[in-house]
């Protein structure tokens, strides 16, 4: 089995006087080596006072949360952090008083953090969220961006999200069906890599017990039908991080149920392209919610793992793993 040269565990804060509940972290290095994080705070889930909310990292210690976005009334959901080659650091997130009925916003920044942009709709008339619904769009080979995105009416369904200059359109593709008819909702909050020039891969959670997949080859235009993968889900989140060599990473509760507990969260290796997974670290095993992982590969065999910590911390470790990854 693999395992990590090194494994470090950080609260970024604890007990927060700003607010009494966190949840859906999202992850973003800059070319300073910073890191950073966001999350949505504030009272409850869903609730009026839920704001965005951010950290960096550097020399060993996080900063104090601050806000960064926030609208007053309207609750706030699912920040995605996203850095472009070209050093740019853009913030996306929802808003809306109901999941099925709320919007995309986007904010950028140019100097690591340190200021933004005003908030503007992603797309104009937005209704139901366009763009990243929790996990980062990925750069394709051909330059496009792909954003990983979902619908969450009377039943639930995937779709990407693709723009072929830098981010300032978006033009959305047909919603990905399934094999079968689902006993749940469906699918929602994918997460992409690709694997070849135009191979565009999805994992999704499910209210099906499993993890689902789906599969392109035009460069996420048009997707295969999703069907499920041996991988137990328990209808949260979960994530997927693309190593150098082709190996992926996937963070995830492994529980077959739906809506089943937020516990143990795990760590996987597959390296087969996502066809079979190892499990290679536990990090969490103990009863509470450990959920909604987002994972960021930095440089120098450095992997990053955070999640929500019992909806009162967000958490982040630091792997440093052996560069070569493939068996």
């Amino acid at each position: 089995m693999v395992k990590p040269v090194r494994a470090k565990k950080q609260f970024i804060f604890e007990n927060s006087p700003s607010f009494q509940s966190c949840h859906a972290s999202t992850l973003a290095l800059t070319s300073d080596d910073q890191l950073h994080a966001a999350w949505f705070g504030g009272s409850g889930e869903g609730q009026p006072d839920v704001a965005i909310w951010g950290a960096s990292y550097r020399s060993g210690l996080w900063s104090e949360p601050r806000r960064l976005a926030s609208e007053e009334g309207l609750p706030h959901w699912n920040p995605v952090l996203f850095t472009t080659p070209e050093d740019r650091l853009y913030l996306f997130y929802k808003v809306g008083h109901t999941i099925p009925h709320w919007q995309t916003r986007i904010m950028s920044s140019v100097d690591q953090g340190a200021s933004w942009t005003s908030a503007r709709e992603l797309v104009a008339g937005d209704v139901g969220g366009r763009g990243p619904v929790r996990s980062r769009p990925i750069i394709l080979s051909d330059g496009h961006w792909l954003a990983p995105a979902s619908l969450e009416g009377k039943n639930w369904h995937c779709f990407v999200d693709r723009s072929a200059d830098q981010g300032r359109s978006w033009q959305a593709s047909a919603p990905i069906r399934l094999d079968s008819p689902p006993q749940g909702k469906g699918t929602i909050q994918p997460t992409l890599w690709e694997s070849r020039p135009g191979h565009v891969h999805m994992l999704m959670r499910s209210s099906e017990r499993r993890v689902y997949r789906s599969d392109s080859n035009d460069g996420g235009r048009t997707w295969s039908p999703a069907h499920p993968t041996s991988l137990p889900n328990n209808n949260s989140g979960i994530d997927v991080a693309q190593w150098s060599d082709g190996s992926l990473f996937l963070a995830y509760n492994p529980v077959a149920e739906n809506w089943g507990a937020r516990t143990p969260l795990v760590l996987a290796l597959s390296t087969d392209n996502g066809g079979s997974w190892h499990p290679v670290f536990t990090l969490e095993d103990q009863p509470g919610e450990y959920s909604y992982p987002t994972l960021l590969t930095g440089h120098h065999g450095s992997l990053f793992v955070s999640y929500t910590w019992q909806r009162r911390s967000i958490v982040v470790w630091h792997f440093v793993w052996p560069q070569q990854l493939r068996r």
